[in-house]
């Protein structure tokens, strides 16, 4: 993954009515904490930290006071009527360093025709390196029939990445769907109804 540059600032005032005067001025409110170090209070960029946030596992790189920190991203709150970001919590890490993440799974191929597949468990927590977070773990389904499924054991992960979820976990369920009792109903009625007109129809070209 590549890192994600952004240029911070040190906050000197907190609180409420300073936070919102930053959300004013397109800036975020932030903390920078980890490795023992004091945590620092920052203000990012806002429309460039806003896209960075949507990558998932993103990889920060701080330049604060002309020196530069990796980061990722640990929390962050968002207003929950506006949806914008009120705060962003930002863990240090260093090159080679191994972190804890949550990866989303992806499904590729196509399972057997008629079938459909449900994910049990759409993220699995790994430790992987902090600069090669992967964006996703990719998993196929080719060809699978229904009742087969697939476990967190199973899954080929990436290059460095150990799993920390339980292996036995059912990550993708395939599965035949089954027609409700109102669909099998509703079907019924429709072919009675066919029959009818088709039964009308021929008595009507008979006369």
């Amino acid at each position: 993954m590549s890192e994600v540059k952004l240029v911070a600032t040190t906050r000197t005032e907190f609180g409420k009515g300073a936070a919102r005067r930053l959300r004013r001025a397109d800036q975020i409110p932030a903390v920078l904490y980890g490795h023992g170090s004091d945590p620092l209070h920052v203000a990012l960029p806002g429309h460039a930290t806003m896209l960075a946030v949507k990558q998932a596992n993103a990889l920060f790189s701080v330049e604060l006071d002309g020196k530069t920190t990796l980061a990722i991203t640990k929390d962050v709150q968002r207003d929950v009527v506006k949806n914008t970001i009120e705060h962003v919590d930002l863990l240090i890490v260093t090159r080679g360093e191994k972190v804890t993440v949550d990866v989303q799974v992806a499904v590729v191929g196509e399972s057997y025709p008629g079938t459909i597949h449900v994910f049990e468990t759409q993220a699995l927590s790994l430790e992987v390196e902090a600069t090669h977070i992967p964006t996703e773990i990719e998993v196929s389904i080719e060809g699978l029939h229904g009742g087969s499924s697939i476990s967190a054991g199973e899954i080929t992960l990436p290059e460095g990445a150990t799993l920390l979820s339980d292996p036995d976990l059912t990550v993708i369920a395939i599965s035949v769907p089954h027609a409700s009792a109102e669909d099998v109903a509703a079907d019924a009625a429709a072919a009675d109804l066919a029959a009818s007109q088709s039964a009308a129809s021929a008595a009507a070209a008979e006369a």
